[in-house]
Parts: structure tokens; C-alpha cells; sequence
């Protein structure tokens, strides 16, 4: 925890972005959980078992360097869309181009006129379209000069693939946020063609608004929008948990959360992978089934892991509420690390034996963690590699290969099988 404490201390006491500063915690359960020996019956769409690789106890990995002199790279995608290049996501308001194995000196998106990174601030998120190929259009998370969250959408240039035409904005949703942290930031496409939106519980400590117990407001939430009409910004999906409901946000697909780092979907399974970032004492992964019907409370800030918040104190809760939280997958304790850094699940066909696993890592410690992507519903995450970096995101190709971003040393790697 040496690299992790020098790293601490040299953002001002907290890790930037993504950790607290502060306080101990607890975490959510779910009535009817299956068993620790419990095994979820997730499929590819053409109803086959998906694929598997040897579990994470049995493999061995290590991090390969693609790219350098990132500026505080915060997340890295594909665009699905046949070219096979990579976008990465520069705190400061770029999207940078990896063509071919070489970093474009001209970024493919700037909207450094809009937002101000620093802090947990600046650009935060990046999805693609999944018909991006044919429609040219994307989609991004950044704080504004306000401190406020917004998603809005891009155009591709027509004529030029390599750039996306700032002047086409069109704000989708605005965000107030009451403090400077706990932004989220994450942007996903689900397998039902719906944007999925990872919203933090509005910052401070110990969630003084109870952000992420309230469904009058979109803070400490996971979204579900549908942006397929050109006639309104978004719509309401018939099928949101609270679509309907005149005291809740129908935008909310699940709630409870602190400060989701990162969402992503098993593209074999459909699965949601939510990481979210403790207060004091735990980090914690959460895996949602594809058949999930949303409305899943994880918990906080009742809960902080599996444990109540504040620590060594009963759970505040009325009634049978307790019983109904969603307990998460896996956690591991701040004597490991201090910021969880969410993953995927690797799908990509260069590694057989590292397939179905989920990687994720921490922000603090460098440390990169792995559990079984289909295994029980409880876990404790496998520590596979110590590293030096800071972690701030994974990303995936157009192949389902898996990329890791180094916030303080702007690097780029992908994730490979050790020899």
C-alpha cells in the first residue's frame, strides 16, 4: 500500500476522482439471495452457455503498454463499428483517437470549452451508438464550468471518421450537483439498446442529502433512457422500474449507490457490472442479471459493502426495507485499496483461458482484482497483479480485448495472458 499512500498524499489527501476522504460505511442485501454454491443461468442471445476460460484462481496476467503521453486518461471504448480503432477519454475535455496503434495528434472530440477537469470534475464518460457505424452518433458525461452533470450527444463529421463536430451538441439531461464530488461519470449501452447512465450520490461524506435512498432525485442512481427519437431528447422506457410512479424519477433503473466508477454489460451474458466506490471501510462490485426488471437498491447509505453505515452501528432502515437491498458480489477492505475501479468481463479471442472473468482494479493501490462472471452470487475477488498505476478505467475494443488507463502517468495498456 506504499505506491497507494505516496498517491494519496499527493493529490491532497484523497484519490482523485474517484475515493472519499472520509468516514467508515456499511452495504445492501436482498431477500431470496442465492447461496454462496448458487449459479446464475446467464446465456448468449442464441440461448448456448456463453464460453468460459479457466477461473480467476488459475490464470496469470499481466498489463502490455500501447500507447503514452495521455493527459489523465480516464476511459478507453471501441466503437463497434468495423475500424477497430480506440477512443480515449482525457479528463480535461478531449476524446483522443488511437488509430492503427498511433495516437492522433488532433483529438476526434474537444469540449474543453465546456468543462474544467480537475478534481472528480471535467470529461467523464463516452459511449458510442450501437448503430454508430451507419448513424454517426455518441454520447458523453462531463461536469459543466458550474459543476453540474451533463449528457449530451455528438455527431461524427459526415465526410471525416476521425472527427466528431463539437458544434453538433444537443443536450440530452442536466444534473445539479450540490458538491464537487461523486459525480459518477459512466455511459453504457445495455443489449436492449437503451442508455444506461451511472450518476454518483451528489458528493460530500456520508451522503448528507440521503441522495441514494431517494427516488425523487437521479443522484446515487443508475439511468435507463431511450435516445432512439430525434423528436425529444430522450423517452421513458414502458418498462422502468418507477415509469408511471408520480413520487419517483422515472429515469431510474436501479438506486442506492455512492459513486458508481464505471458500468459495463457482458457481451456474451447482458449482465450490468456496477463497481461502486466506498466511504471508509469497503469497495464493492455488483452484478445484475440481463433479466433483471431494475428497481434493485444496493443499499447505500444505509449499507457500505455488505455491512450497515455507519460502521459498528445498527442499520437504519424501516421496516422490512433491509431485507430487500442487493448485497454486492464481492468487496474487498481499505487495507487493500481505497477506490474501486469497475472492469468487464473479458469476451475477446486472443486469451482463451482469461475468458469470462470479470477484471477490475483499484485506484489507490494499482492493485487489478478478478472474479467469475457467472460464479455465485457472493465472491471474494481474486488478487492477480500489483501494479504501480493509477487505475481509472477498463475499456473494450471492437474484439471484446480488454484496456486499461493510468490517470498520473497517461499511459494506455491492455490486459493480457502471462506467459
Amino acid at each position: 500500500m506504499a505506491g497507494a499512500l505516496r498517491r494519496i498524499l499527493a493529490l491532497g489527501g484523497c484519490a482523485l476522482l474517484l475515493a472519499s476522504c472520509s468516514d467508515g460505511g456499511a452495504t445492501p442485501s436482498r431477500a431470496g439471495a442465492a447461496s454462496d454454491a448458487a449459479q446464475p443461468t446467464a446465456r448468449v442471445k442464441d440461448g448456448a452457455p456463453a464460453r468460459q476460460g479457466l477461473p480467476p484462481d488459475r490464470i496469470a496476467i499481466r498489463l502490455r503498454r500501447v500507447a503514452t503521453g495521455l493527459s489523465s486518461p480516464l476511459g478507453v471504448t471501441g466503437a463497434r463499428d468495423g475500424r477497430g480503432w480506440l477512443y480515449v477519454v482525457e479528463q480535461d475535455g478531449l476524446v483522443r483517437l488511437l488509430r492503427d496503434g498511433e495516437l492522433e495528434e488532433r483529438p476526434f472530440l474537444d469540449v474543453t470549452d465546456r468543462t474544467e477537469g480537475g478534481g472528480e470534475q471535467g470529461l467523464l464518460g463516452l459511449a458510442f451508438h450501437p448503430r454508430y457505424e451507419t448513424n454517426r452518433r455518441l454520447f458523453v458525461n462531463y461536469t459543466d464550468l458550474n459543476g453540474d452533470t451533463v449528457i449530451a450527444e455528438y455527431r461524427r463529421a459526415r465526410r471525416d471518421p476521425t472527427l466528431a463536430r463539437p458544434a453538433s451538441e444537443r443536450v440530452l439531461l442536466r444534473v445539479d450537483q450540490p458538491f464537487d464530488n461523486h459525480n459518477g461519470g459512466a455511459l453504457a449501452f445495455g443489449p436492449d439498446g437503451m442508455l444506461y447512465i451511472a450518476l454518483g450520490d451528489g458528493g460530500s461524506a456520508g451522503d448528507p442529502q440521503n441522495n441514494g435512498q431517494r427516488t425523487d432525485t437521479l443522484l446515487g442512481k443508475i439511468l435507463r433512457i431511450d435516445v432512439a427519437s430525434r423528436a425529444t431528447p430522450y423517452e421513458i422506457p414502458d418498462d422502468n422500474p418507477f415509469a408511471g410512479d408520480p413520487r419517483a424519477r422515472p429515469e431510474i433503473w436501479d438506486y442506492g449507490l455512492r459513486n458508481p466508477w464505471r458500468i459495463s454489460f457482458d457481451r456474451a451474458t447482458g449482465a450490468l457490472w456496477i463497481a461502486d466506490v466506498g466511504q471508509g471501510e469497503w469497495e464493492e462490485v455488483n452484478r445484475e442479471p440481463a433479466d433483471s426488471p431494475g428497481g434493485l437498491n444496493y443499499g447505500w447509505r444505509v449499507k457500505e459493502g455488505r455491512s450497515c453505515y455507519p460502521a459498528g452501528e445498527e442499520c437504519d432502515v424501516v421496516g422490512g426495507a433491509l431485507a430487500e437491498m442487493t448485497d454486492p458480489l464481492a468487496v474487498y477492505s481499505h487495507d487493500h485499496g481505497c477506490s474501486v475501479t469497475g472492469g468487464h468481463v473479458y469476451r475477446g479471442r486472443a486469451f482463451a483461458e482469461l475468458t469470462g472473468n470479470y477484471f477490475f482494479g483499484d485506484y489507490c493501490s494499482g492493485i487489478v482484482w478478478a472474479v467469475a462472471a457467472e460464479g455465485p452470487d457472493r465472491q471474494d475477488p481474486v488478487r492477480l497483479l500489483d501494479t504501480d498505476l493509477s487505475i481509472s478505467s477498463f475499456g473494450e475494443d471492437d474484439r471484446g480485448e480488454v484496456y486499461v488507463t493510468d490517470l498520473a502517468g497517461g499511459g494506455l495498456y491492455r490486459l493480457r495472458a502471462a506467459p
